[in-house]
């Protein structure tokens, strides 16, 4: 089969290589996938960089995240063949690849409302945004939700969350592109970081008394001005640093503004409690299903602009999310 491979760490169109590689086979408890569609995610490209936590031995397959077709499974694995599922493949042989073979206890039904890129886009980004928002922050209906990087990947699943929890929902993206976009995912308000006043804007907006909730996985200036119009009892949920800059929280200033500093590590929770997820999985797809939630695929590339597509969302210049489809002959 062809899949993708990193030798080295550096930048991502330069040291991923598609290559042909043994198929690989499902060992016990495994299933092996035909890759529908795999998710492009910011880790993927830390993953290339070595920036990321884990780090797999080179060489290694990126690829987080993926809706797949069950084509076989090994020992003691239940799978039906045939069926669309969603899943995340262990490292170091992730999903941009024509197959992958995953643990069958992971897997979970592909939303039927949902094609296969939006499938693919849905695990980590809306349960990160459903943890983030509900988990928490507490997010309650009337309330004001501030989210960086709006038009992202991240925050596009953010804001459509907000929405569905009854807050108002302020969108802050970098450029007219993105504000468009922001706008039509249903922001009541946007805001461009570039040419607005982001935090006399949001205290305007609010009459004075700010966000009461802030989703940041920007960090840098985005979480210093987010702590400029922090509402009384407000709450910032750290989500991650796609700026490059790890602030330094002024505890002193958390103190006597009355807010507080959520981290979120989405991923702890599939082994401190997994039966959340598996709960979040299912209300992710009851909103997929009343069409509340839609993941914002901003491109569908084929496998071979997969480094591509991992360079882009690496420089912030993608839209929503970029999903290789393996069986796409152009980019669309």
């Amino acid at each position: 089969m062809k899949a993708w491979r990193v030798h080295a760490n550096g930048e991502p169109r330069e040291v991923m290589r598609l290559e042909e590689v043994p198929d690989p086979q499902p060992g016990p408890g495994q299933l092996l996938l035909r890759v529908r569609a795999a998710n492009v995610n910011f880790p993927d490209a830390l993953l290339c960089r070595g920036h990321y936590q884990v780090r797999p031995p080179l060489p290694f397959t990126p690829g987080v995240e993926i809706c797949g077709e069950v084509l076989a499974a090994g020992d003691g694995a239940a799978g039906e063949v045939g069926a669309r599922v969603l899943a995340q493949p262990p490292l170091p042989d992730g999903g941009f690849a024509e197959l992958a073979v995953v643990d069958a206890a992971t897997v979970r039904p592909a939303p039927e409302a949902l094609d296969d890129a939006e499938a693919a886009a849905l695990h980590i980004g809306y349960q990160t945004g459903w943890f983030g928002l509900h988990r928490r922050a507490r997010l309650q209906a009337g309330e004001t939700l501030l989210v960086h990087a709006a038009a992202g990947g991240v925050g596009s699943a953010a804001v459509q969350l907000g929405k569905a929890a009854g807050a108002q929902v302020i969108g802050v993206v970098g450029g007219a592109d993105k504000a468009r976009t922001a706008r039509e995912l249903g922001c009541d308000l946007v805001l461009d970081r570039r040419s607005d006043d982001l935090v006399a804007a949001v205290k305007e907006a609010t009459g004075g008394r700010g966000a009461d909730v802030v989703y940041d996985p920007v960090g840098g200036d985005a979480y210093a001005k987010s702590v400029k119009c922090i509402a009384f009892e407000g709450r910032i949920v750290v989500v991650g640093f796609a700026g490059g800059s790890i602030p330094s929280p002024a505890l002193n200033h958390a103190l006597v503004k009355n807010y507080a500093i959520l981290g979120l590590h989405w991923g702890l929770y599939n082994t401190k409690d997994p039966a959340a997820v598996d709960a979040c999985h299912e209300e992710l797809t009851k909103l997929a299903a009343q069409g509340v939630i839609k993941p914002l695929i901003g491109g569908r590339v084929p496998l071979a602009e997969a480094a591509e597509a991992v360079q882009r969302v690496a420089d912030g210049t993608s839209v929503g999310r970029l999903v290789v489809v393996p069986g796409a002959e152009a980019t669309r």
